[in-house]
């Protein structure tokens, strides 16, 4: 079977290089260009199966670029790469007969998945086209077509103060370590700090620590030389030099193997990196950021985490906060979700009923805001389109466990329903040791009803010295 050819023309070496080795480490066969008149020279004189132009180059850019090839070739596909925001000239460039368009700041997965989807589709439609160039004119379909950047939906004044403050620290190169529990959104403030920092246009290139075996991780992400083991048929550069003058972010650091953080630790001290199999170190410049769920203080101190990698790591500490946390974010996150779910399912927008509002915010959300998502994507099928009721939830917290005891406790013994509630508290706050925050995840109420209940009780300043959290 031949192999594909591919032309990558874009301005940055680093960029290049880049995008060339990802490609080659998929089976194809790459030539670059640095400049839009070379591009169309060689184009000329070769035929590629898939051209890749940044649209922003000196001289002539990538809007030229696709022209140039249609020109010469209809049929070849033509994907752009546009700069972080620049949405109207991505559908300018699609109305060209660009076959689709990659915003930056983008990972390695993403450009590989979106030239085999392109290769694919050429194969399958023949020279006569794509079917994205054939779309409505007008740009409304084209606009349909767009992904929706992932943002960080928020209007919490701790977290719009938390987001100001990356900003600010975004423009240095020190390492960042992110940590959140499951489903807060690190991977979203890590892309955040690439995108406002001097590097939003170079790669950002993530490493899921936690999802490689140990075994296959130090090639991943060092790279290796042809025939450094058994498998290597060709040369592999890693994410530390495919990420080199952009971002690298290393997902769940907490799970790398002790061994391998050593090794972590020499590259970035040293700035450079060595191949298995490699002869000599290799240069990379990249930012570091780091997330866990995981207590990383808490490894070191039982040594299954480097104290000097923590502190290499750390040197810009996020906490992202959890959702219970930020509830006045709750119903701002629903309608999102609800709009969004809707489009996708090509129903009416449904509205949340005000027990549902109540429910949603009186719910611990031991998943975050990713749980949040899927209980609002079920609601929307379920729901029909309609109101949202809480049968449309099915939501279930260890507090409602809980309740249900205590209930069938009080039953039995043929105490009031009130006084049932407040023993419940009471003995939830005493197992806790006064905890009003775990009480509260563990009731599925808001912190601020375990504290309103307690001055109900006329006894809030009696425990008050007890209990302790966010009030």
């Amino acid at each position: 079977m031949e192999t594909k050819k591919i032309l990558v023309v874009d301005d940055e070496p680093s960029m290049r290089i880049a995008l060339s080795e990802s490609l080659k480490s998929c089976g194809y066969k790459v030539e670059t260009s640095e400049s839009g008149a070379d591009a169309l020279a060689k184009f000329q004189e070769g035929k590629f199966e898939v051209v890749i132009t940044d649209m922003r180059m000196p001289g002539m850019g990538g809007m030229e670029v696709l022209r140039g090839i249609k020109k010469i070739s209809s049929g070849t596909p033509v994907i752009v790469i546009t700069a972080y925001g620049t949405v109207n000239t991505a559908v300018e460039a699609m109305k060209e007969g660009a076959a689709d368009f990659i915003m930056k700041p983008f990972s390695v997965d993403h450009l590989e998945s979106l030239v085999k989807k392109v290769v694919a589709e050429k194969g399958r439609k023949g020279e006569g086209g794509l079917r994205r160039t054939q779309l409505n004119r007008s740009g409304h379909d084209l606009k349909r077509c767009l992904p929706r950047e992932k943002t960080i939906i928020t209007r919490d004044e701790k977290m719009l103060a938390l987001l100001e403050l990356l900003k600010g620290v975004s423009k240095s190169k020190s390492s960042i370590l992110i940590q959140g529990e499951s489903g807060t959104g690190k991977e979203l403030i890590a892309r955040y700090i690439h995108r406002h920092s001097d590097r939003a246009n170079m790669p950002f290139v993530g490493v899921n620590c936690a999802a490689i075996p140990g075994n296959l991780l130090e090639s991943e992400m060092f790279g290796h030389e042809k025939g450094a083991f058994t498998g290597a048929s060709r040369r592999r550069l890693g994410k530390f030099e495919l990420a080199s003058g952009g971002t690298l972010l290393l997902d769940e650091i907490s799970e790398m193997d002790i061994q391998l953080q050593a090794k972590l630790l020499r590259v970035i001290q040293e700035s450079e990196v060595d191949r298995l199999g490699g002869g000599a170190p290799v240069p990379v410049d990249v930012r570091i950021i780091a997330t866990t769920n995981a207590d990383l203080k808490k490894y070191v101190e039982e040594k299954k985490f480097r104290d000097d990698l923590y502190y290499r790591l750390n040197v810009i500490p996020v906490r992202i906060p959890p959702l219970r946390e930020r509830r006045g974010d709750i119903v701002f996150l629903c309608e999102y979700f609800l709009e969004k779910y809707s489009r996708l399912n090509r129903t009416t927008t449904p509205a949340l009923s005000k027990k549902v509002e109540q429910m949603l915010e009186d719910y611990g959300w031991p998943g975050n805001v990713r749980e949040l998502e899927n209980v609002i994507e079920r609601a929307v099928l379920l729901s029909g389109g309609e109101t949202i009721l809480p049968e449309h939830l099915y939501l279930e917290s260890e507090g409602e466990k809980s309740g249900q005891q205590a209930l069938t406790s009080a039953v039995s013994e043929g105490i009031t329903l009130k006084e049932t509630e407040k023993r419940l508290i009471f003995e939830t706050l005493e197992k806790v040791k006064g905890n009003r925050t775990r009480a509260s995840e563990i009731l599925g109420v808001s912190v601020r009803t375990i504290r309103n209940k307690l001055n109900e009780y006329k006894q809030g300043s009696e425990i008050g010295d007890q209990v302790s959290g966010v009030g």
